[in-house]
């Protein structure tokens, strides 16, 4: 860039003076910008492949995408609902960096135990993978340790559940050290019961000083490899499991310190990809990443606000949710969900462009329920906030806004119904409701700039011998303030 306009500065030199050049604006770039900048860097682009005739597969595998075929189980609902769901997990692979090749659905009560899909449905899938080129089956659901064996004995291709494919992207997108331990421990927790080894990893390892060369001490079952890799995972699990006990307690601090300053508090919750962190950038500048992803940001990320009428709260952006979740990042990600239930408010963002809106808001009430019944306040009062209304059209807007009358439609791309978005949020979150008369001196100004920035100015006059103030405040500044009550 420098050099271009070096060169431009150059060949411009015979028409304009040099000190008529007026300085260009240098603008930082955000911290979602240049995160996003660093996951484009590593993007594959197709066409420009230089692979040698004798690559080894391993190496061929490394170094393309993997071309997926999709397959699903239709077992409730209506055919709409079974392509939506296959749909979605499209989407998943695709964030997750594969070539979705070709879907199948099968009809059926319930998945077979076996296989997932039938045998004959097998023999169906194994013929699409051949003609396809596949290297790898994802199936909408989560597999048993005995279904995924099979399917991959029988398939020759590596098989991947909705579950794992999750997992994968998380690991992926997570960049804090909580977020990685959280990811760590879910997938720990997936992949224990799945363990499997092949040839000598079966093996018995000897005892004894003796080692593997017989004689005393090798007599005995000895330990396998796959039990030495589950007794590693057990202990590898135990410990994430005090590291996040110990981040809970300092996450559980700042939130005690915003709670003992009674800052209000308020949550963004909603379905991956229904634009949370674009909302959060509207509404704070906080210049997070976004982009049209699933799961494309993870870390919690607060930040302060204020009110139109100058009260200070503060944001959270939370880990976005999906039909399905694995229940392994419920737990994991608990002490991340926990701030929703201790907001003052909880802004639930719903994507205005789905076809079937009701069912992602459906599917996040759910697991917000499940953590609201381990706590006794339980959840906060919900605003319900339609984004992305730029992309639609008056028709489907006026129909959302029957179906969802209480909502606020905005977009967060346009700016949109962002205004009127915070007013509502400053009259759904808690006012001062102490309510004193004090004339406060001239030497404790900062009470003064408390009351205007934490309470509501009722009245106030500037007399001889201080600020009288009536004013709406908290309990804590009330108790601040007492000892100017009652002073003429």
């Amino acid at each position: 860039m420098k050099n271009s306009l070096t060169r431009s500065a150059e060949l411009d030199h015979d028409v304009v003076e040099a000190d008529e050049y007026e300085p260009i604006p240098s603008v930082e770039p955000s911290t979602g910008e240049m995160e996003l900048a660093e996951r484009a860097s590593l993007r594959r682009i197709a066409g420009l492949s230089t692979e040698l005739a004798d690559i080894t597969e391993v190496e061929y595998r490394q170094l393309r995408l993997e071309r997926v075929v999709l397959v699903g189980v239709w077992t409730d609902g209506d055919a709409a609902h079974a392509d939506a769901s296959l749909t979605e997990l499209g989407r998943l692979a695709e964030t997750a960096g594969s070539e979705v090749l070709e879907g199948l659905i099968q009809r059926r009560d319930k998945p077979d135990p076996g296989t997932y899909i039938g045998s004959g449905k097998v023999l169906e899938l194994r013929d699409i993978v051949v003609s396809t080129g596949a290297d790898t089956v994802i199936c909408d659901g989560e597999l048993s340790p005995g279904q995924l064996r099979q399917l991959e004995e029988k398939l020759k291709v590596k098989v991947v559940d909705r579950t794992a494919l999750i997992l994968d992207i998380f690991a992926q997108h997570a960049r804090s050290k909580e977020g990685k331990a959280q990811v760590e421990l879910a997938q720990l927790q997936y992949f224990l019961p799945r363990l499997r080894g092949w040839g000598e990893t079966m093996s018995r390892q000897a005892g004894g000083r003796a080692g593997a060369n017989g004689g005393v001490g090798t007599r005995g079952p000895g330990e396998t490899k796959l039990e030495t890799d589950r007794r590693r995972i057990h202990k590898r699990i135990s410990k994430l499991r005090k590291d996040l006990a110990a981040m809970r307690t300092v996450r559980g601090t700042k939130r005690g310190r915003r709670e003992a300053n009674e800052v209000p508090g308020v949550a963004i919750a909603g379905y991956t990809n229904a634009g949370k962190s674009s909302l959060l950038n509207a509404l704070t500048g906080a210049g997070v990443l976004v982009e049209d992803a699933l799961f494309a940001t993870l870390d919690p990320t607060t930040r302060r606000s204020t009110t139109p009428d100058g009260r200070a709260y503060t944001l959270t952006d939370t880990v976005g949710f999906v039909r399905h979740l694995p229940h392994q990042l419920v737990e994991a990600f608990r002490s991340t969900l926990e701030e929703v239930s201790g907001a003052d408010l909880l802004v639930h963002v719903v994507d205005g462009s789905e076809a079937a809106p009701h069912d992602q808001v459906a599917a996040v009430r759910e697991v917000l329920n499940d953590i609201g019944d381990e706590h006794e306040s339980g959840m906060p009062p919900e605003l319900l906030v339609v984004n992305k209304i730029d992309a639609v059209d008056e028709t489907r807007i006026a129909e959302l806004r029957r179906l969802m009358p209480d909502a606020v439609f905005v977009s967060a791309h346009s700016g949109v119904g962002v205004s009127e978005l915070r007013e509502v949020i400053a009259d759904r979150l808690p006012r001062p409701d102490v309510l004193v008369d004090a004339l406060v001196p001239y030497t404790r100004g900062e009470l003064v700039a408390r009351v205007h920035a934490d309470g509501e100015v009722v009245e106030e006059e500037h007399t001889p011998d201080g600020t009288r103030l009536r004013a709406k405040v908290r309990p804590d500044l009330a108790s601040a303030l007492e000892p100017f009550t009652g002073k003429e």
